[in-house]
């Protein structure tokens, strides 16, 4: 049974928070849940104040004018397609990073180089506008964050989008062939070919929704549907290899060795309705083993499907019956799992049980073991599986033994010490693996806690995202924030320091010390072949009905006071920022034609357009730079 660690007041203070649970998420989620709880339902709680445990205004999560953040966090921006950037533990949104979805502010989507990694339609359009991020990682190096990329992923439309930390810019898309429903990511955290290579060169992504392959023929039978498990090389961005799997992918793990990668699996039943996903009582943690792999790839050992050129490697049951020569290997699971987590002691990979009220701790040495035909039984790789409550999903570590998982149902953050969990399961009764719980606000989704799975994992401060705010914001009609707070790990208890409301819906995010990336303040001007280096190179530039106007910013002038153009010109404007202050951005509008985009100091960026309106446009900037930032005008004479 689950361990009891609360005092009954500790019970009382959160009956009424269980009459929301009960009615608004069991009603969706307990079908097939074993019934698995010590709360009985009741009135609501209000918050514990952070200065409860002697945690007031000096816990540093309110900074002072001038102080800054210790860490970053590295946010999904969900629907809004981006990456958004917080310091932390003060929460503040410093940036948001546009990949998927065009942004107003830097003018993504609008400028020649955006569109290029966006991707764009023959018509120059962009393929796609609307975007569902989810997941977020960045690259290592000797098992901690490096600082040079982070990668995010576009659930609805199979996309990897690569940062470079050094401009916290995206400066590559690649869209995976063959998958929907791309879900779960991780990078490797070395190269298992060559020990040497100790930092990441491969983004692992699952697909979570099984389709025909091709999709093109037997697409009413659902039974014929399959997943694929896909490699991305993290320099070129190209797709490496995918491996052909049983049942489906939800998210992404990769072991420190470099020897493992994993996907936690909740269908399977290979269902294309709800309740044929959730009949099997056991689901599987499914490891790839990376090497083998790749040395199938190399002998020829693959097909490819339709019009993709990708090598395609079996990872079914079927083809993989014998250990020492198998890639993949299937570990059996409790229930619809969410979630599957590397602990920082490199030991371990967690599976939480979802629609079990169980976490699962599988030993990867033992995995290893069984592809060597060392270790008879893939199930004896399970160390441990115990109850920790209702509805567990995602687990991050404080690198001092303990787990934190977030209970959906329950609405709770349990903390539990693995290694005690790992002794209970081989039957000492006295092991004590729940160290504490704490009531969140409401529904509680993504977890993670500074430098979480690192091998520095720090265990200072923990984040957890909550879907549901109810009662915590003012109202603002039906759509509600969603709810991300920040909880102390640092003692034996958590203690529960800030919420901050957040526009709907982030899903995954990582928090690592600031002095781990080195970003960039000021471009280079080498950086960008269309840079006009000096204003003297400024001008109209006519090729017949193709015009490129060469235009430089410096505050508070445009290099051209006026440039003109005929009706019917196919116009490429190139503007570089001749600035060189830290800070000094400039903005380029035209009125009428769709155009406002941001050029940072030493930036050159580029738009493409018809002048098919003849006139006087006043082209303007757009961001503040300078005392005389509303006379840092330029017209453009269109003529009929």
């Amino acid at each position: 049974m689950r361990q009891k660690t609360d005092t009954p007041s500790e019970q009382l203070s959160v009956i009424g928070r269980r009459k929301f649970i009960n009615t608004a998420a069991l009603a969706g989620l307990t079908v097939g849940v074993a019934a698995c709880t010590d709360k009985p339902a009741g009135p609501a709680a209000a918050a514990s104040p952070a200065s409860a445990a002697g945690h007031g205004s000096s816990n540093g999560v309110h900074l002072k004018p001038g102080e800054l953040d210790t860490y970053y966090g590295l946010w999904s921006g969900g629907h809004t397609g981006d990456m958004r950037v917080l310091g932390m533990p003060s929460g503040r949104e410093i940036h948001r990073i546009p990949c998927f979805v065009p942004d107003a502010l830097v003018g993504w989507g609008v400028t020649n180089e955006s569109k290029a990694v966006m991707g764009t339609k023959p018509d120059g359009s962009l393929r796609y506008t609307v975007a569902d991020t989810h997941h977020t990682h960045a690259s290592y190096k000797d098992g901690n964050y490096d600082g040079r990329y982070a990668w995010i992923n576009d659930k609805i439309n199979s996309r990897l989008a690569r940062i470079r930390l050094d401009y916290f810019i995206c400066d590559k898309i690649t869209q995976l062939p063959n998958v929907q429903g791309f879900h779960g990511i991780f990078p490797d955290k070395r190269d298992p070919v060559d020990p040497a290579i100790n930092y990441t060169t491969r983004v692992f992504c699952g697909a979570e929704f099984a389709v025909p392959l091709p999709n093109n023929a037997g697409i009413e039978d659902g039974s014929k549907y399959r997943s694929l498990f896909t490699c991305v090389d993290a320099e070129t961005m190209e797709v490496r290899w995918q491996v052909l799997i049983d049942g489906n992918c939800d998210l992404t793990a990769t072991s420190f060795d470099g020897k493992l990668a994993a996907t936690n699996q909740y269908n399977v039943e290979m269902g294309v309705k709800y309740e044929d996903m959730m009949s099997a009582e056991r689901d599987a943690c499914l490891f790839f083993n990376i090497a083998r792999i790749e040395e199938a790839v190399k002998a020829g050992k693959f097909k490819t499907i339709g019009s993709s050129k990708v090598p395609v490697v079996d990872g079914t049951h079927e083809g993989n019956k014998d250990p020492k020569t198998a890639l993949t290997a299937y570990v059996s699971v409790p229930k619809n799992p969410h979630g599957v987590n590397a602990s920082p002691d490199q030991k371990y990979f967690i599976c939480a049980g979802k629609l079990s009220p169980t976490a699962t701790v599988i030993e990867l040495a033992k995995v290893l073991d069984w592809f060597d035909g060392k270790l008879e039984k893939l199930d004896n790789a399970i160390v441990a599986e115990v109850e920790i409550g209702l509805g567990p999903l995602h687990t991050a570590f404080d690198g001092r033994g303990n787990a934190y998982t977030t209970l959906f149902l329950d609405s709770q953050v349990v903390k539990w010490n693995v290694e005690a969990a790992i002794k209970f399961h081989a039957g000492d009764k006295t092991a004590k693996y729940v160290v504490d719980r704490l009531d969140v606000h409401y529904q509680p989704g993504h977890i993670n806690a500074s430098q979480s799975e690192t091998i520095a994992a720090d265990g200072k401060y923990l984040a957890v995202g909550c879907k549901f705010s109810k009662d915590r914001f003012l109202p603002v009609g039906p759509l509600h924030p969603e709810n991300e707070q920040l909880i102390d790990i640092s003692g034996d208890k958590m203690v529960l320091l800030a919420d901050h409301p957040v526009r709907g819906e982030p899903h995954d995010f990582i928090i690592f010390k600031r002095d781990l990336v080195k970003p960039k303040q000021v471009y280079s001007l080498d950086d960008f072949p269309l840079a006009v280096k000096d204003a003297k190179d400024s001008g109209v530039f006519r090729n017949g009905k193709k015009v490129t106007v060469k235009i430089t910013s410096q505050a508070p002038a445009f290099s051209l006071r006026e440039f003109k153009l005929r009706k019917g010109d196919e116009v490429t404007l190139i503007l570089t920022n001749l600035d060189k202050i830290e800070d000094l951005t400039h903005g380029f509008a035209i009125p009428n034609y769709n155009v406002n985009f941001i050029v940072n100091p030493l930036e050159t960026k580029s738009v493409t357009f018809i002048a098919d309106q003849p006139g006087v446009f006043w082209c303007y900037c757009t961001h503040f730079c300078h005392a005389l930032h509303l006379e840092m005008r330029t017209r453009m004479i269109v003529e009929a």
